[in-house]
């Protein structure tokens, strides 16, 4: 807990750095090309640069095309799995909460994991200066100005919290996006092969060699990820007041509303049918214990959403079959572009990160 990220946190506090710092973030490796390196920035570019033995580039493409045949079901429980298994720990969510991001931005925060994801999950997104890559060094920048901002702002209780963004926490995430997000979609009828899980573990094993987890505590497979969350469980306080500020607004302002816009009927009936049916399965998704903790209600919709899991595995299959799952492929890139584009509109947003933001902590 009172370990972070000693390469990205060197870059964060190098004054000299800024410049590369900046290029790094725009243009990526290449945007180096003609800038002086100063030896942090270069540390940590040999680092992200440098492919693990144990990486197979070919796996990464192929977990990002199993994943993209799945983005509405992904969506729906990057909100109301992920990001409320991160939230059921206020030690974690705190630097959120004093950087301004924390219950008043959910939907933008949202959007922002799906921009980092949807580049991370595309063939080649992942190559050393590929989209996804070049996104996620960013995300570890950012966090290393996080910490450095947190614990400047004299708000940050290091002896009893530990660091800002610490390991476990950036082990968690992978977590988050791996195993809790697979084992949410299954509730709503996905089940990938043996050899698809396999290779959407190793994609996140190299996303976490690239955002700063170390070799020996970055997951492996399901196992490891699933010990990664009984160590997260077994460190967290719970959540608090925020948490579940946060668990409401993300719910009620951003994913009840998508879902809305899905129904058919009367406004005001489809925004209620939407709520619960959003709570129902986050209380299946979350399970009942930290749902009653994040104050997700009480409902019947958790009884629906687990009475439909077997139609909607059946649906899944007949769509693979009479498709094929080249055809739902390409089909699932074009529809996750379009739907980034429509929220991008829906929410103003004109950047793709924090840091793009001007004035934001780690821009």
């Amino acid at each position: 807990m009172w370990h972070a990220d000693p390469l990205a946190d060197a870059v964060a506090a190098d004054r000299g750095a800024t410049r590369a710092t900046r290029a790094l973030m725009t243009d990526g490796a290449a945007g180096l090309d003609d800038v002086p390196l100063p030896d942090s920035v270069q540390a940590l570019l040999d680092h992200v640069s440098t492919d693990p033995s144990w990486l197979e580039r070919e796996r990464l493409d192929r977990s990002a095309n199993v994943l993209v045949r799945y983005s509405a079901q992904w969506g729906l429980v990057l909100g109301a799995a992920s990001l409320l298994a991160g939230a059921d720990n206020w030690v974690a969510a705190r630097p959120l909460l004093l950087t301004g991001r924390y219950g008043t931005q959910p939907a933008v925060r949202s959007i922002e994991v799906g921009e980092w994801l949807s580049r991370v999950v595309l063939p080649g997104g992942m190559a050393v200066d590929g989209p996804g890559w070049r996104h996620t060094v960013r995300v570890r920048l950012i966090h290393a100005h996080v910490r450095r901002h947190v614990v400047r702002g004299g708000e940050w209780d290091e002896a009893a919290w530990g660091v800002p963004v610490p390991q476990p926490y950036m082990a968690f995430t992978l977590a988050e996006f791996g195993h809790v997000s697979i084992a949410a979609m299954e509730h709503l009828g996905v089940v990938l092969r043996p050899d698809e899980l396999a290779d959407v573990y190793h994609l996140w094993r190299y996303v976490g060699h690239v955002i700063g987890v170390e070799a020996g505590l970055n997951p492996v497979d399901e196992a490891d990820q699933v010990r990664i969350e009984e160590l997260y469980r077994l460190t967290s306080p719970g959540p608090d007041q925020y948490s579940r500020d946060f668990c409401r607004a993300l719910t009620e302002d951003y994913l009840a509303p998508q879902l809305a816009t899905l129904l058919v009927g009367p406004e005001r009936l489809r925004q209620d049918v939407a709520r619960r049916a959003m709570y129902g399965m986050s209380r299946v998704f979350l399970g009942d214990e930290a749902a009653d903790a994040l104050g997700v209600p009480q409902g019947s919709a958790k009884h629906v959403v687990r009475a439909l899991r077997p139609g909607l595995r059946a649906l899944d299959v007949a769509r693979l079959g009479l498709l094929g799952r080249e055809r739902v492929t390409r089909s699932g890139y074009a529809h996750r572009e379009r739907e980034l584009t429509r929220l991008r509109a829906e929410h103003g947003m004109t950047h793709d990160l924090v840091d793009a933001v001007p004035g934001a902590v780690g821009g």
